[in-house]
């Protein structure tokens, strides 16, 4: 009796210890889920929309075949407040996750841009924050200087001005996506796009680029009042 007393004993100690075990790794399984999703993407925006911004309106969008939506916002002045102006403007899946941002602003025009190294460590610290699954497959591709446009009246006068910053490209291996962030001359993120369509021939983007203006006016779209 006392021998198999102890065996009950031990079997109970085996499946407690084989329960903990469970729950350490499904407690690791929902922290390593939770790191790979980021933060969410309220946070991200609302971290780089620039101060005296509000939204100024909204609608539905498709990216690659999946709902999303566009938001614009301008600055509560009116300042170059039009497509082709300054706006900061975001792109959130129906899932919640942040496809992408464009802080288009005239206080970024003819600043110092950081350098290659620079922009690649503001790149890298960005994704750590807001989208930490892209980095396993990441690889760059280049970096270099890149210009948006942007049409702003200063002094009275209406000019087509351009606006540069260090452009970090990369695409994901694991999908075969593209992605990039553009770093302003503030050593801030200008603009960040993820999970992009690329067509190698003719050589050209697939995805739809909502937060470019200029291709906003050539579909005829508007972004409707909130």
């Amino acid at each position: 009796m006392p021998h198999t007393r102890s065996l009950a004993v031990l079997a109970a100690l085996g499946l407690a210890a084989g329960t903990a075990t469970a729950n350490i790794a499904l407690a690791e399984t929902v922290r390593t889920a939770a790191t790979r999703s980021g933060q969410p993407a309220t946070t991200t925006i609302n971290a780089f929309m620039p101060a005296g911004y509000r939204e100024a309106g909204r609608r539905a969008a498709v990216v690659d075949g999946k709902g999303a939506e566009l938001v614009r916002y301008e600055r509560t002045d009116g300042r170059n407040a039009a497509l082709g102006g300054e706006h900061f403007s975001t792109v959130v899946a129906d899932d919640g996750r942040l496809k992408g941002f464009a802080r288009i602003d005239l206080d970024l025009v003819g600043g110092r841009l950081p350098t290659r190294e620079e922009a690649q460590a503001i790149a890298m610290d960005f994704l750590r924050e807001a989208a930490p699954d892209l980095l396993p497959g990441l690889r760059i591709s280049w970096i270099d200087p890149h210009d948006e446009p942007l049409r702003a009246t200063r002094n009275g006068r209406t000019e087509d001005l351009t606006l540069t910053g260090m452009k970090v490209k990369m695409r994901n291996e694991a999908d075969g996506l593209w992605m990039w962030v553009i770093v302003g001359a503030d050593r801030k993120v200008m603009v960040f796009e993820r999970d992009i369509h690329w067509i190698s021939f003719p050589g050209r983007r697939g995805t739809e680029k909502w937060l470019h203006d200029a291709w906003l006016v050539e579909k005829g779209y508007s972004v409707g009042q909130s």
